[in-house]
């Protein structure tokens, strides 16, 4: 089953977060067992030929390699789709036209205004009707809730056509209403239910990105009807492994 399928279905599916530039960390983390990675370049300084190397990467550990691009911008969007992306993450989706927008960057007409070009998805330029119809059946466009803006509007960001599903940013939520990381306040909880809330309503998969690595908090997302998750980054596994080794090594 397809990650566009499982999304459809609203059924489970765990990925991760790669924020390290190197095609390595892309091949180790896919020894976890994840189905998706997707490459942060709203936060690193990764370039689009680093991106366009990750991608292939992900793709030849047969996982699903999605892109939270930079901003909900024509050519960022354009680019990484055209590199072969499986899907986006748009980040700061904070009203229908925002959702809107993001669709209508990624997909072609008549659905929406991408422009076409004839390279890495389209397997330079000898399977663009193929690449059409996997656009129209397969394409992943996930609208990032990070805005108490979003949160006030997200019945109307849910219902527009083209979106596969949420997931929620918490830090810049919180961050939006005055509190950054504090996660644990009553009015957070509340944004971030009404989220949930809203999107099984709709019967849209909720996502969450559980950011440090105790996977109680991933279990914890699971057991609120949270569908789709990103499970920790690539250098928070390295630096929390290293640190718990070393403070067992010292209390020898």
């Amino acid at each position: 089953m397809t990650l566009k399928q499982k999304l459809n279905n609203n059924q489970l599916t765990i990925g991760s977060w790669i924020m390290m530039g190197n095609s390595m960390s892309v091949e180790v983390m896919a020894l976890a067992g994840f189905e998706w990675l997707v490459v942060d370049i709203e936060h690193t300084p990764i370039d689009m030929e680093t991106v366009q190397t990750l991608i292939i990467a992900i793709q030849a550990n047969d996982i699903k390699a999605l892109v939270r691009v930079s901003k909900n911008e024509e050519v960022v969007i354009k680019k990484v789709l055209d590199m072969g992306a499986d899907g986006i993450i748009v980040p700061m989706v904070s009203s229908k036209e925002d959702a809107e927008q993001a669709v209508n960057y990624a997909k072609y007409p008549p659905v929406g205004k991408r422009g076409v070009g004839l390279y890495r998805s389209t397997k330079f330029g000898t399977k663009f009707e193929e690449y059409k119809k996997w656009v129209d059946e397969e394409l992943v466009i996930i609208a990032q809730i990070e805005h108490i803006d979003a949160v006030n509007n997200i019945d109307d960001i849910l219902q527009v056509e083209g979106i596969d599903g949420t997931i929620i940013g918490p830090y810049d939520l919180s961050g939006s209403m005055g509190y950054p990381g504090e996660f644990e306040r009553a009015d957070v909880k509340e944004a971030v239910q009404k989220v949930l809330d809203n999107c099984k309503a709709h019967n849209i998969p909720s996502g969450f990105h559980v950011v440090d690595t105790n996977p109680e908090n991933l279990n914890q997302k699971i057991a609120q009807g949270c569908t789709f998750l990103a499970y920790g980054i690539d250098y928070f596994f390295m630096r929390d492994a290293a640190i718990d080794g070393m403070q067992k090594v010292k209390r020898f």
